[in-house]
């Protein structure tokens, strides 16, 4: 008699779930799967989008199926707490963090466990982010809470770059026990490797970001300093329907920031797929 396979009334993702789940219980380690989109502004940074307030986007993350979401607006963490608080009692993890441009104009990702380590990072940012914003010329800055309202603007110039050479940035990142990526490091402006040349030797990234538009095999063919770092892609979300257009793949006992720095090195079992 012919059996029935046991994934035959299943969709392609539920199988997928399941044949890792098996897999990594059977081998001792009870990990899972989250799906990541690990760099998406808020209606704080001035160039994205005011439809991108704390509610909207968990449910646009929700929509698209995303597992764990990392927020970074530009030199703030200001809206960091209200799509924590927006996506309470749903099934989402979201991760404080912030987009830093250093004094070369490079943008590096932070992550952290808790909003408390962002914002102290955001003061040590602070501290540092010359200028005041023009909202006609560049856009409005604006500060929610977690039901949407607008509890304010913020006038520092957040488009602009800190006085923070990249070492600096990357070095208080670790400090404060957070994740440092280079941001897209693949576009023509802002990143490491248009703004720079090259990845200077001696500075300890966790990783390097490849955009959505570029497939990560052909940014690693033609950007050959990428090549010994571990990556991530990212939809760098600046507008609702942008959320989740490309995702990255951790499998993680949990979806924590020690779990996905596991991950990125492929240690422990855990790893990063994109």
């Amino acid at each position: 008699m012919r059996h029935t396979p046991w994934y035959a009334a299943m969709t392609k993702d539920e199988v997928e779930h399941s044949r890792i789940t098996f897999y990594f219980v059977v081998y001792g380690v009870n990990l899972k799967l989250f799906n990541a989109d690990m760099h998406i502004h808020t209606c704080l940074s001035p160039c994205g989008d005011w439809g991108m307030s704390p509610k909207i986007i968990i449910e646009k993350s929700l929509e698209k199926k995303l597992d764990i979401i990392g927020i970074c607006d530009h030199n703030s963490a200001e809206n960091v707490e209200a799509v924590i608080k927006a996506g309470y009692g749903k099934d989402i993890r979201v991760v404080p963090g912030m987009e830093i441009c250093s004094k070369e104009e490079v943008h590096i990702l932070s992550f952290f466990e808790t909003t408390k380590q962002a914002l102290l990072m955001q003061e040590y940012v602070y501290d540092n982010l010359p200028g005041k914003n023009s909202p006609e010329r560049f856009g409005y800055q604006i500060v929610a809470d977690e039901n949407d309202e607008v509890s304010g603007e913020n006038e520092r110039l957040l488009i602009g770059a800190t006085t923070l050479k990249l070492k600096e940035i990357v070095d208080k990142i670790h400090f404060l026990n957070g994740i440092c990526i280079a941001a897209h490091v693949d576009r023509p402006a802002f990143g490491i490797i248009s703004q720079l040349g090259f990845i200077p030797p001696d500075l300890p990234l966790d990783g390097v970001e490849i955009s959505w538009r570029i497939n990560p095999s052909e940014a690693i063919k033609q950007i050959s300093d990428i090549k010994k770092f571990p990556l991530i892609v990212s939809s760098d979300a600046h507008f609702p329907d942008d959320i989740g257009k490309v995702i990255t793949r951790f499998f993680l006992a949990e979806p924590t920031i020690d779990e996905i720095r596991l991950a990125l090195p492929d240690k422990n079992e855990r790893r990063t797929e994109v």
